[in-house]
């Protein structure tokens, strides 16, 4: 295996740890952000979780402890933002946040949508605490996430993206409800709502052309 391979199977190895870790504190109904911002150790779930990886993926749980080396390193990662603050999350493209009851691939479904709020990278870590804060309190829709500091060859420019998703880009009064509560927290700016639609068939803003379903 080539060195590209090698951190490639590493980047896949993280992001199913990861996937895993937040179904064992889902399951105790525990957030990662709040145990990581209350100081509250968690140190047993990340190594019960690195074992029931090691069993269950024995492939990548190598590609996982090589590059980290130990249950306890991926432990103080963790504890210094990783997963949680934007700007210092490099091991994945996106911070992930559902709402309490909502299926993770509710967001995949094609009658979803999302506002878009663009922040410079300075900004985003306090933004993203707002909406992420909100989501859980059932405040906004379904789900957020927001990019991080790991270069995204996707990206178009420096700045860091929130997406805010809803249930049915055609209930346009839960829609509208979810912007006047992103107004509440602070994010008084025109904004854009984009639907599944537009995404899954790969159609992007250019000049002269616009995706947004909604603007408010």
């Amino acid at each position: 295996m080539d060195e590209v391979d090698s951190e490639a199977l590493a980047d896949v190895a993280y992001g199913i740890f990861d996937h895993l870790l937040s179904r064992r504190l889902q399951a105790q109904g525990k957030y990662l952000f709040a145990l990581v911002e209350g100081g509250i150790d968690f140190s047993e779930d990340v190594t019960e979780t690195v074992v029931r990886f090691s069993d269950e993926y024995p492939q990548l749980a190598e590609a996982l402890l090589a590059r980290f080396g130990s249950a306890d390193t991926i432990y103080r990662m963790l504890s210094l933002g990783e997963g949680v603050v934007p700007s210092k999350t490099t091991q994945m493209y996106w911070i992930v946040q559902d709402a309490p009851g909502s299926l993770p691939e509710a967001i995949e479904d094609e009658h979803a949508g999302k506002w878009l709020i663009f922040q410079e990278p300075d900004a985003a870590d306090a933004a993203w605490k707002k909406v992420r804060d909100a989501t859980v309190a059932l405040d906004l829709g379904i789900s957020a996430k927001v990019s991080t500091a790991k270069p995204n060859p996707d990206s178009r420019d420096s700045r860091r993206v929130i997406y805010i998703y809803t249930k049915d880009w055609a209930d346009e009064p839960d829609v509208m409800r979810v912007r006047e509560n992103l107004r509440g927290l602070g994010f008084t700016d025109r904004i854009g709502y984009k639907r599944n639609l537009e995404t899954f068939a790969g159609e992007y803003a250019k000049k002269g052309k616009r995706v947004t379903y909604y603007s408010a």
